[in-house]
């Protein structure tokens, strides 16, 4: 396969000014480019860009695809909404990273795998992806949790992935609602690669979430409270096209409180991993079971679809042998073969009936009588049929 490699960045809370639209469309002279979208495929050369001074400049959110396995999305949000060193929990060297740049607070997420096959519409996956930056202004840490779960399922089927010692590292907290997935999640969770039975593993400790209710009442008075400078302030971010990040911040601030807590468990990656592959060996062998069981099912189908139609070719063995002769008449190979079919049921019946001598008796006067079409007498020796 030729070499191919796909980048699409978005611009979500805010648009891009004319002037980073042409700051961005200095770096490539063949990306489609919009106030909110920039994409670019490349079949040969390079991108000259850098994609994370990219997102930190002008862009919410990014992915990278290349056809020798790299999957990546980057996303950046309002450090305000997201604590750096909350995310830092879920890193893991260079699959999951996180930083500040001004503002705002990046992350960065790479899976790494040899392709065995190319996955149509992976490409589009950003759009649902990006879905996630909301999820995590609201306090939901499982988008960073399948991250770092990703990253160590790598583990699974690349021996190098890690050095042996991060065995022992413990996993950070559990997140609820691991069980549930959201569509942005689970579209982040395909495109990591992350494997399904790890993802079960983990399940075992989440905690199911809690549907929040907003108090439409108790927001109105938390707001009536807010200083008139900070109002003000924010006012004046939503006028500029801040509206998103406001918005995230404020209601980060008010349900602060009850967000629900995540769970230590004390689990290393090893014992992660242990926990993932005995289900995988449980679900294998019950999915084999269930194969067999469906195969024994569709055999036992057959032989009495056999049966039945053999029984109804008993009721008149006369006509039967006369349908052969008919075929036989017309001279032609598909009949041929529709005759050589029928004298194997007719042979099948004899040994089932007892009766194979009257059979064989009968199909050596046919082949007697037919012994000058050498393209019938073929079909009988390769079908067994030698009134031997």
């Amino acid at each position: 396969m030729s070499e191919y490699q796909y980048y699409e960045f978005l611009a979500i809370d805010r648009p891009l000014t004319d002037q980073q639209q042409a700051e961005v469309r200095a770096l490539s002279t063949r990306a489609h480019i919009t106030a909110t979208s920039f994409t670019n495929e490349y079949h040969w050369g390079d991108f000259r860009g850098d994609p994370s001074s990219m997102v930190e400049r002008y862009y919410d959110a990014h992915l990278y695809l290349a056809n020798w396995g790299t999957h990546r999305v980057m996303l950046r949000l309002p450090k305000a909404v997201l604590n750096l060193k909350q995310a830092e929990r879920y890193c893991v060297g260079d699959q999951v990273s996180a930083w500040s740049s001004g503002e705002h607070l990046i992350l960065d997420f790479t899976s790494e795998a040899e392709e065995e096959y190319w996955e149509d519409d992976v490409e589009r996956s950003l759009s649902a992806i990006a879905g996630i930056r909301a999820e995590l202004a609201a306090g939901d840490l499982r988008p960073l949790y399948l991250a770092w779960l990703s990253a160590y399922g790598t583990w699974e089927h690349e021996e190098d992935a890690f050095d042996y010692e991060e065995e022992d590292e413990l996993e950070p907290p559990v997140p609820p609602g691991l069980r549930s997935l959201s569509a942005p999640q689970r579209a982040l969770a395909d495109f990591l690669r992350l494997d399904n039975d790890l993802l079960a593993a983990a399940a075992e400790a989440s905690r199911p979430t809690q549907p929040v209710q907003q108090d439409r009442k108790a927001l109105a008075a938390w707001i009536g409270v807010l200083p008139a400078k900070r109002k003000d302030a924010l006012l004046l971010r939503v006028v500029e096209g801040d509206a998103a990040s406001v918005r995230w911040e404020l209601l980060g601030e008010f349900g602060g409180e009850t967000t629900e807590q995540e769970v230590e468990t004390g689990r290393t990656v090893a014992e992660l991993l242990d926990i993932a592959a005995a289900r995988r060996h449980a679900r294998e062998q019950q999915e084999a079971a269930q194969r067999a069981e469906e195969q024994a099912r569709r055999e036992q189908e057959r032989r009495q679809a056999r049966e039945l139609h053999l029984s109804r070719l008993a009721q008149d063995l006369e006509a039967a042998w006369n349908r052969v002769e008919d075929s036989i008449g017309t001279r032609k190979p598909r009949e041929y073969d529709q005759a050589v079919n029928l004298l194997r049921d007719l042979h099948a019946l004899a040994i089932r009936d007892e009766h194979a001598g009257t059979f064989t008796r009968r199909l050596t006067h046919l082949r007697e009588r037919h012994q000058g079409k050498p393209s019938l007498i073929k079909r009988l020796d390769d079908a067994g049929l030698t009134a031997e």
